[in-house]
C-alpha cells in the first residue's frame, strides 16, 4: 500500500565555465577602457635642476622664534639651553600661549576669528626644527611628540574655556576657530635643508 518515495535530489549547478567568462569580461574591459584620462586627472611636474633652486631664507623676530636643536648625539637644546623633550612640552606651550604678554616671548595679533570675536591670535610664532642626519628616529619623534603635546594640550584648555568641553568633543568648527587661535607654525629645516630622513 505505501509506496516508497524516493527522494528528489537538486541538481548540482554546474560552475565550470564560470571562470572563463570573468577572465574574458576582465580582458574585455581592460583593453576597453582608456588610460589617458589619468595624465590629465593627475598632473605631475619636475622639480627644477640644483642650480636654479631658489632658496627662501625665513625671516622672523628673534622673540618669535623658538629654535630646537637636535644633534648627532640625541641632544635636545631649545635656544641653545639643554631639555627634555617633557619640559619641551611645557615650554612649547608658555611660548606659543604668552599669556602675559611677555616682550621676549611671541607678539600676538587682533583677529576676528569665528565663534570668538575679536580676539588675540598667536600667528606669529614660528617653532624651527634642526635636527642632523645622525640623530635616531626616536629621539627626532620624541622631540615632535613634545611639541604636539604642547599645542594640543594649549587647544584643550581653550576649548574648555570657551565650549565647556574637551577638543575631542568639540564640532568641526569650533576646532577650526581654536586653531586659528593657536595655528600650529613649524620649520622643520632638517629635511629640507639637510635632507635628514626624519
Amino acid at each position: 500500500m505505501f509506496r516508497n518515495r524516493r527522494k528528489r535530489e537538486v541538481p548540482g549547478l554546474n560552475t565550470t565555465s564560470t571562470a572563463d567568462i570573468s577572465f574574458m569580461l576582465l580582458i574585455f574591459f581592460l583593453v576597453a577602457s582608456s588610460m589617458d584620462d589619468l595624465d590629465k586627472v593627475m598632473p605631475r611636474q619636475l622639480p627644477p635642476p640644483e642650480e636654479s633652486k631658489q632658496v627662501q631664507e625665513l625671516v622672523v623676530k628673534q622673540r618669535n622664534a623658538l629654535v630646537l636643536k637636535l644633534d648627532a648625539k640625541n641632544q635636545l637644546t631649545c635656544n641653545g639651553e639643554p631639555i627634555t623633550a617633557k619640559d619641551l612640552e611645557k615650554r612649547v606651550e608658555e611660548f606659543v600661549a604668552n599669556e602675559k604678554n611677555d616682550p621676549s616671548l611671541p607678539e600676538k595679533s587682533r583677529r576676528e576669528v569665528n565663534l570668538f570675536g575679536l580676539c588675540e591670535v598667536s600667528d606669529r610664532h614660528v617653532i624651527m626644527i634642526e635636527a642632523d642626519r645622525e640623530a635616531t628616529y626616536d629621539a627626532y619623534f620624541q622631540m615632535q611628540n613634545a611639541i604636539a603635546v604642547g599645542y594640543m594640550h594649549l587647544r584643550n584648555q581653550l576649548a574648555l574655556k570657551q565650549f565647556g568641553r574637551p577638543l575631542v568633543k568639540c564640532t568641526e568648527e569650533e576646532r577650526e576657530a581654536i586653531q586659528m587661535v593657536y595655528p600650529q607654525r613649524i620649520s622643520d629645516r632638517s629635511e629640507t635643508e639637510e635632507g635628514g630622513e626624519g
